[in-house]
C-alpha cells in the first residue's frame, strides 16, 4: 500500500537541519537512502521501496554508494518523482538534460554557499600573493624564512572575477576591503540592482574575457562546470594573463586544464595559484602537491557549520515549496522557462 503521505527520499548527508526535517515529518514521510550499491538503488527505484517517492533531497556524498545521478539513474526514477533538490551550488553530478526530458524539476543552493566560498577565495588570494603556504612549510621545517623572497600586497591590485554570481559578488565585497580594484566578466553585465550595495564605480564590467585576463593581477574563477566550461581555461587563457599574475579557483576543478596550469607556473607566466577544487577529487595531481607555488585546500569552500546548515535548509525549503505550490525557490538556470 502506498504511504498516505507524500514520500521524500534523503539521498546523502543531512546533518544540521534537524528542526527542518522534523517540520517536514508532520506532512511527509521521510525515507533515507540505504541502498548498498547502484544496482540495488535502481531496482528499489523501479519496483521497490522508493518507487512512490515525490521528491529527493540529494547531497554529493550519496555518490559513494550509488554514483552520480546520470541518465541511467534519472531514467530509473519513478513517475511519481517530480522534484530533485540538490544540496550544493554546483550540480555537475546531475544530468540536467535527462531531468528536463523527464519533466523533473531540479534546484540547487546557490545563495547559501556565497559567503563561505568567497571567504575561501579571499584566503587563497592572500596566500598566493603573500606566499603564505611556502612560508608556513618553511617555518614548520625549522628553516624560518629561508628561500622566501618579498611577496606582494593585495592592496591596489586588480582582481578579475570570471562569473559574477552570488559568490563572485561576495568575493568582490571582501576584495574591496583590501583596497583591490575589482573587474568582472560575464556573458552579459549583471543587473545593476545586484550591485546596489557597492560604492558607485567600485566594480567594472569587462566585455571580453581576454581583456579581463590581460589586465588582472589576480583572476578568480567563479563559474559553474558544464559542457561549455569544462577545460575551457587552458594554455590560451594562461598566455593571455599578465606575466607573474595569480589564478584562484573555487569553482570546479574541471574548468581548468591542469597541465596548462602547471606549465604556466613552471614557466613563470603565473607567479602562484590557489586551488580549492580538483578534477578527480579526492585525488590531487602529484605534480600539484609537489609545487610550492600553490596553496591547496581539500574543497573547503562550504566547510562551515553555518553554511552546511544553510545549504541543507534551503534544499529542504525547495522541497516544501515544490510539494505545496509546484514551484522551486532556486531552480537551476538550465530549466528556467522550460518546466
Amino acid at each position: 500500500m502506498p504511504s498516505a503521505k507524500p514520500q521524500i527520499l534523503i539521498s546523502g548527508a543531512l546533518v544540521w537541519a534537524a528542526a527542518e526535517v522534523k517540520q517536514l515529518e508532520e506532512h511527509y514521510e521521510i525515507l533515507v537512502l540505504d541502498s548498498p550499491d547502484r544496482a540495488t538503488f535502481v531496482k528499489e527505484l523501479t519496483t521497490g521501496k522508493y518507487s512512490n517517492i515525490s521528491a529527493i533531497y540529494r547531497h554529493n556524498s550519496s555518490a559513494g554508494a550509488v554514483g552520480f545521478y546520470d541518465e541511467e539513474i534519472i531514467n530509473a526514477l519513478p513517475s511519481s518523482l517530480k522534484y530533485l533538490c540538490h544540496n550544493g551550488a554546483g550540480y555537475d553530478q546531475i544530468d540536467i538534460a535527462a531531468c528536463t526530458a523527464k519533466g523533473i524539476k531540479v534546484s540547487n543552493t546557490p545563495s547559501a554557499v556565497d559567503d563561505a566560498t568567497a571567504t575561501v577565495g579571499m584566503y587563497l588570494i592572500i596566500s598566493a600573493l603573500r606566499q603564505f603556504y611556502k612560508a608556513e612549510i618553511t617555518a614548520r621545517a625549522g628553516k624560518w624564512d629561508q628561500g622566501i623572497a618579498p611577496a606582494h600586497d593585495p592592496e591596489h591590485k586588480t582582481l578579475g572575477i570570471v562569473g559574477m554570481g552570488g559568490i563572485g559578488r561576495a568575493l568582490a565585497k571582501r576584495a574591496l576591503g583590501f583596497d583591490m580594484k575589482v573587474i568582472y566578466h560575464n556573458r552579459n553585465p549583471v543587473d545593476p540592482s545586484l550591485l546596489a550595495g557597492f560604492p558607485e564605480g567600485a566594480i567594472t564590467y569587462i566585455s571580453t574575457l581576454d581583456e579581463l585576463l590581460s589586465t588582472s593581477d589576480v583572476v578568480s574563477l567563479n563559474l559553474p562546470l558544464n559542457a561549455n566550461t569544462r577545460g575551457f581555461f587552458g594554455k590560451k587563457q594562461f598566455n593571455t594573463m599578465k606575466k607573474g599574475s595569480v589564478l584562484v579557483n573555487t569553482a570546479r576543478g574541471g574548468v581548468v586544464d591542469e597541465e596548462a596550469l602547471l606549465d604556466a607556473l613552471e614557466s613563470g607566466q603565473l607567479s602562484s595559484a590557489g586551488l580549492d577544487v580538483f578534477p578527480n577529487e579526492p585525488e590531487i595531481n602529484p605534480r600539484l602537491l609537489a609545487n610550492d607555488k600553490l596553496t591547496l585546500l581539500p574543497h573547503q569552500g562550504t566547510c562551515t557549520e553555518e553554511s552546511q546548515h544553510k545549504m541543507e535548509a534551503l534544499a529542504l525549503k525547495n522541497i516544501e515549496s515544490a510539494l505545496t505550490t509546484g514551484d522551486l525557490l532556486t531552480p537551476v538556470w538550465e530549466q528556467k522557462g522550460k518546466l
